[in-house]
């Protein structure tokens, strides 16, 4: 196993918190399921910040950032029963890291946390 790339990312939960009134900003970077599963929170802000600093984060590990076609829906963050995040990535996203790294198969490691007014998500990916 070689880690191929590590992304970090952190946002103020404000930030988040006014865009999240315009609703296209909300249907333009989370998926209809990311946007349902937030039904579940009272704090919204906190929850699409933490999503938002993943998608950051997973875009930084990969080292494209958001261009070559890639956008926020693109990845989605999900919960595990247990409630661990992990991410669901498109085809397009999982051809493109296959393709830049010229490799089979490989792991996304994520872990996100929050503190107060801010929220920070660190993701790993690695060759399997």
């Amino acid at each position: 196993m070689k880690i191929l790339g590590l992304g970090v990312d952190i946002i103020k939960n404000n930030r988040i918190q006014k865009s999240i009134k315009n609703k296209t900003f909300l249907k333009r970077v989370f998926s209809t399921l990311e946007i349902k599963s937030s039904y579940k929170f009272l704090d919204k802000s906190n929850y699409f910040a933490k999503r938002f600093a993943a998608k950051e984060a997973f875009a930084k590990a990969v080292g494209t950032g958001f261009r070559n076609n890639m956008n926020f829906k693109d990845i989605e963050i999900l919960n595990d029963s247990l409630g661990k995040p992990y991410y669901f990535i498109s085809k397009k996203i999982n051809s493109m890291i296959k393709k830049k790294f010229k490799i089979k198969k490989y792991d996304l490691f994520l872990s996100i946390s929050d503190e107060k007014d801010y929220s920070i998500a660190f993701t790993i990916l690695q060759t399997k």
